[in-house]
């Protein structure tokens, strides 16, 4: 079986994807999996380290453009869907998802075009206008959230959750974050950084070492914000894992007793496998302001707190770090209520659904275990 899967530009896209391709092999280690994406987006970095194999196409994003940058990505689309054809039928795939992005549309279509069973995965709260757009050409679209079935045929909507990796759910035999004198806190603006977060950050460090004797923290910049980062840390010779991106995120979110991040999908579905209360900054400019609405959902299951963008300040970032890291009793509810969010079954449930979709009955019983692990 030959799956192709049109994922990229971000790791709230990819991750997941990645995550449902090893549930994939898990069910068949037979399976060839190919990954589409463009060579701008993460892909083409994060893929190699994962095992996958990427095919490139043309693909330009158009939501946030401007009027010549919107004419160029309308422009790419016929050759984006040749491009998506000629690699179905080079590869004669049996499946085609698109987890949204701008590489998915034309890849679906192309789908639609020559007969190939077609999935789509929504992560976020609010679906995006590729995945919006390409729906009626899928026959199959899995969400993570309930409120956004209200944007597609019901008939073809399954609410699972969100694939995530196992490595998410190991239970390590020792928890080394107990049995510092400290707290252990990591921050992370998404997989290519966020430049707001790490100065409020930098700004509140001071004071935290401070407040918090024996804080440690993991501290994920971003590419272009890494040395920046790195040398305020060590003007204050603070304890800190500095570094541009996490590749073993699973690692060291175990490690964490407070998390302050953005909210895209994949974070929030990472963050409650684990089982972590977090401090939420959704990033104002996402399209459809969705990861407001992932973070509000989080925050109302009680797992974590929100701290709009447009309210973030030195203070007020490091007020919230203090009080959630000085309150034992409070961490741990939060914690307990950021696991109880968690669906661990979305990659599983949705492998089973597309093998129904396909005809195709295999007895997972055969199944000897994951390959590209």
């Amino acid at each position: 079986m030959t799956i192709v899967i049109a994922a990229g530009g971000t790791g709230g896209h990819l991750y997941p994807a990645v995550a449902l391709a090893r549930d994939f092999l898990h069910r068949d280690p037979s399976t060839n999996i190919l990954f589409v994406g463009t060579v701008r987006g993460i892909e083409s970095r994060v893929l190699a380290h994962e095992g996958f194999e990427l095919a490139l196409i043309t693909a330009k994003p158009v939501m946030g453009k401007g009027l010549l940058d919107v004419l160029k990505g309308v422009l790419s689309v016929p050759i984006g869907i040749q491009q998506s054809l000629d690699i179905l039928k080079r590869r004669q795939a049996d499946l085609v998802i698109g987890v949204g992005g701008y590489t998915s549309p034309t890849m679906l279509v192309a789908a639609a075009v020559k007969g190939i069973a077609r999935v789509i995965l929504e992560p976020n709260a609010l679906p995006g206008l590729a995945n919006k757009v390409v729906a009626p050409f899928a026959q199959r679209i899995f969400l993570a959230f309930e409120s956004a079935g209200t944007f597609f045929d019901r008939r073809k909507v399954r609410v699972v959750g969100t694939p995530i990796r196992q490595e998410f759910l190991v239970q390590p035999t020792d928890n080394a974050s107990t049995k510092q004198e400290g707290r252990h806190l990591l921050i992370f603006g998404g997989s290519q950084g966020a430049r707001a977060i790490n100065s409020a950050v930098l700004e509140g460090l001071p004071l935290l070492s401070q407040r918090l004797p024996g804080l440690t923290i993991t501290h994920q910049t971003g590419e272009g914000d890494f040395e920046r980062v790195r040398d305020v840390y060590r003007t204050l010779n603070m304890q800190a894992k500095v570094v541009p991106f996490l590749y073993d995120m699973p690692a060291v979110l175990r490690t964490a007793d407070l998390v302050v991040a953005r909210a895209g999908a994949m974070t929030i579905a990472e963050l409650t496998a684990c089982g972590k209360a977090a401090i939420l900054i959704p990033l104002p400019t996402a399209i459809y302001d969705h990861q407001m609405k992932n973070a509000r959902a989080m925050e109302a299951a009680g797992g974590a707190v929100v701290l709009p963008q447009a309210d973030l300040t030195r203070v007020k970032l490091g007020e919230m770090i203090e009080a959630a890291l000085s309150d034992p009793e409070r961490l741990e509810k939060m914690q307990r209520k950021s696991l109880e969010m968690r669906r661990i079954d979305a990659g599983e449930v949705i492998v089973g659904e597309c093998y129904a979709l396909m005809g195709v009955t295999h007895d997972i019983n055969q199944s000897t275990g994951a390959t590209g692990e």
